[in-house]
């Protein structure tokens, strides 16, 4: 079920993306619970095309049959090399171990983490090598679909404003005019944001997190 709320919010607080969502194809919502299993699929997917981790994810789900999910004590039990034979880069196997031991302390609980505010959310799954703020927000977005997270440090969301806001800024100049613009999306930034890397081309998705 689409956000109409959210589509009429968006499209009367700013034209240029009103323009944008009307072009767009439809968004409806689809967040799961499984926090840990998105936190994998992220580290696995980071800084490498969609295809690539796709396949990397397969190979790497296929260490855990019958049904190819990487329980956390299972992870933890396989070798270095075991995982990158699969594909993985020695530092990536040990993030993905390093979420594997956060999961088993059970600091992953979804009901717990909901509850956070978009900062401590953020401050918690930091705490776990290799996680970063984007990833943070890619699951606050994605995995848990909260509705006003703004990523502008995503290379994504600052090519599809530059290109829509006619933005000129680098570094840190751009990212505060970003968020000076998206202040009018609240409380709907997600969704903004979702629009934004759609209207990058018809080929473009949404980060593949999840």
């Amino acid at each position: 079920m689409l956000n109409q709320a959210a589509i009429t919010h968006l499209s009367a607080a700013d034209p240029l993306l009103a323009g944008v969502i009307a072009k767009g194809r439809d968004i409806p919502p689809r967040p799961h619970e499984d926090l840990y299993l998105a936190l994998l699929r992220a580290i696995v997917s980071q800084q490498i095309s969609t295809k690539a981790a796709a396949a990397i994810w397969k190979r790497f789900q296929s260490l855990f049959p019958p049904e190819g999910y990487p329980e956390p004590r299972e992870v933890l039990a396989l070798t270095e090399d075991e995982l990158r034979a699969v594909g993985l880069s020695r530092q990536k196997a040990g993030y993905l171990k390093a979420i594997a031991e956060y999961n088993e302390r059970g600091l992953l609980d979804y009901e717990h983490l909901t509850s956070l505010s978009e900062e401590a959310f953020t401050q918690h799954l930091t705490a776990i090598k290799g996680v970063g703020r984007w990833t943070a927000q890619m699951l606050q977005m994605f995995a848990l679909d909260q509705p006003d997270v703004f990523s502008e440090g995503d290379l994504g969301v600052q090519n599809a404003m530059r290109r829509l806001y006619g933005l000129e800024e680098t570094g840190r100049a751009l990212q505060k005019r970003m968020l000076v613009i998206a202040e009018a999306w609240r409380p709907y930034r997600t969704l903004a944001c979702k629009y934004l890397w759609q209207s990058l081309d018809e080929g473009t998705q949404i980060p593949p997190t999840v």
